[in-house]
């Protein structure tokens, strides 16, 4: 079995594949605190809720964005499998060429949403990542990742909102029925979940026309399945989507 672990700056989102496809999933905290042995104890207890042991664990692919949890991840994989895990980043074959003025930069969930995508819809396709941040990224024709846009997520504008004005409590991000709230709770859900819709939607159609078309346009992220129905432009909702990016990199690489 092969472990696929995204790590990002709030969650880290593991899945669990065998020759059938993927078999179990899981989201929990990206806590860049723990020590690798702790984590080691987590993603036993994870895998034993659905009957599995980390015994199992053939390899690891991993992309992060928290320098301390992927060293975590590199010595687990180490004791577990006997051989390093492969890590999204320079020298490892994604076969997807990057237009970015510098290729270092861009995040290596951005790089593997986009492989997922452009291997499920073909090219050229717009991924919406919903997490810490909201990313719009943009692949072609050719599935050349060309760059995209990073705003704030919801829950950040949320916990900015509520640390910085100081008689509004903390909202559930619950969809709002209108965008003319009748009480503050309401009032601030308005604002921030449509306002990140019509945002998304702003930015994907200025998107369309720098490329001059309409393309699909697939949502991810823990808030997809919450936010997509908000958005205009989105076309599809996958939030295994960086999953299964991880696993088309493997099979590029095993």
């Amino acid at each position: 079995m092969i472990l696929a672990v995204d790590v990002g700056n709030t969650h880290t989102v593991l899945g669990l594949f065998d020759a059938g496809g993927l078999d179990g999933h899981w989201r929990i905290s990206s806590n860049a605190a723990l020590t690798a042995d702790e984590l080691r104890i987590k993603l036993s207890a994870l895998l034993a809720s659905d009957g599995h042991v980390l015994a199992e664990v053939e390899r690891f692919i991993v992309s992060s964005v928290v320098p301390r949890l992927t060293a975590a991840y590199e010595q687990i994989a180490e004791e577990v499998c006997g051989v390093p895990p492969m890590v999204v980043g320079p020298g490892l074959k994604t076969g997807m060429p990057i237009r970015y003025d510098n290729p270092h930069e861009v995040g290596a969930d951005r790089i593997v949403n986009g492989i997922a995508a452009y291997d499920a819809l073909g090219g050229p396709v717009v991924v919406v990542d919903f997490g810490t941040a909201t990313t719009i990224d943009v692949i072609d024709a050719e599935g050349a990742y060309l760059g995209g846009a990073i705003a704030p997520g919801v829950e950040t504008s949320a916990e900015a909102l509520f640390t910085k004005a100081a008689r509004l409590a903390k909202v559930d991000l619950d969809a709002p029925l209108k965008v003319i709230g009748t009480n503050t709770r309401a009032s601030v859900q308005a604002g921030l979940m449509l306002g990140e819709a019509v945002m998304v939607d702003g930015l994907v159609r200025r998107v369309w026309d720098e490329l001059g078309a309409e393309t699909p346009v697939v949502a991810t992220g823990g808030l997809a399945p919450t936010m997509a129905p908000l958005c205009g432009t989105i076309t599809h909702v996958d939030v295994d989507l960086t999953l299964k990016g991880l696993m088309v990199v493997y099979a590029r690489n095993a």
